[in-house]
């Protein structure tokens, strides 16, 4: 997956031929419907080039879309060329970073699920700061912060007045692993427990009494769509990051969340196991 396309291009190729291809129309059979050639049809879903919102209209009325569906699509096409908020950013920052952060600006919905460290959207500065001071790549001080407020400017999707809902799984070793110094764990530890009392977040803390659990896959991030064909996975392999789009994969992860959920503490739990392990940090 490429992040020279726009996030909006991209979901909008990919869910163009979803449509077709769950109409059972082939790409030629597709353009004599609306009268364009077989290679115009495949450009607008292998998401190259510039496309107009009313031949996706005519396409979507084809495939007999839905009208949320239609409505979507038709965002999609007239917005395809917006550049989000870190565009002075682009130089400096990795191409999955520049993808992720188009995804991000864009989803309605998160459900993370993290292994190791808190979530970005999460962490205070201090701990972000911790983190990439302990990263075995070495980084100048500039460079450093750079990538800090990076991410402290990400975390305003959450202040939005439509902000993404946001839900966070941490394994256990998450809240005990201390980031930093004991201080900043505590203030991280202080973050979360805000965050667990916001409207539009929802965080769970799996516990190690649970045993074996659905988390063979590591940390992921199932970021959502206005429609579920739009949602994508982005898995942080540290050594590289994958996006991941297909049906099956992302019905994979989406089951495993819901496992990881149902083996998670509740709301309260976690605060309650979150305050504990803060009173235990010397």
């Amino acid at each position: 997956m490429s992040a020279r396309a726009t996030t909006r291009r991209r979901q909008l190729g990919a869910t163009l031929r979803k449509l077709r291809v769950r109409k059972g129309l082939t790409l030629e059979e597709a353009g004599v419907r609306v009268g364009l050639s077989k290679a115009t049809v495949s450009r607008y879903e292998t998401r190259e080039g510039p496309v107009k919102w009313l031949v996706v209209e005519a396409l979507c009325r084809e495939y007999d879309a839905t009208g949320a569906e239609r409505d979507a699509l038709i965002a999609l096409a007239k917005d395809a060329k917006q550049q989000g908020w870190w565009r002075s950013f682009a130089d400096s920052i990795p191409e999955s970073m520049n993808l992720l952060l188009t995804l991000e600006d864009e989803a309605v919905r998160e459900d993370h699920f993290s292994c190791v460290y808190v979530p970005g959207l999460l962490q205070t500065r201090a701990y972000s700061t911790a983190l990439q001071k302990a990263n075995e790549i070495e980084r100048t001080p500039e460079d450093i912060e750079r990538l800090v407020d990076i991410r402290m400017k990400r975390q305003e999707i959450l202040n939005r007045p439509k902000p993404p809902r946001l839900w966070a799984i941490l394994d256990e070793s998450v809240i005990r692993r201390v980031v930093g110094s004991p201080a900043i764990m505590r203030d991280q530890l202080d973050r979360l427990l805000e965050a667990n009392e916001s409207l539009h977040v929802t965080l769970q803390v799996l516990p190690f009494s649970q045993g074996a659990h659905g988390a063979a896959l590591g940390s992921f991030v199932i970021l959502g769509g206005q429609e579920a064909t739009l949602d994508v996975v982005y898995v942080d392999l540290h050594i590289g990051s994958i996006f991941i789009e297909k049906d099956e994969e992302l019905d994979r992860y989406r089951l495993a969340f819901d496992y990881l959920r149902a083996q998670a503490l509740d709301m309260g739990a976690s605060s309650a196991l979150i305050r504990q392990v803060r009173k235990e940090i010397q």
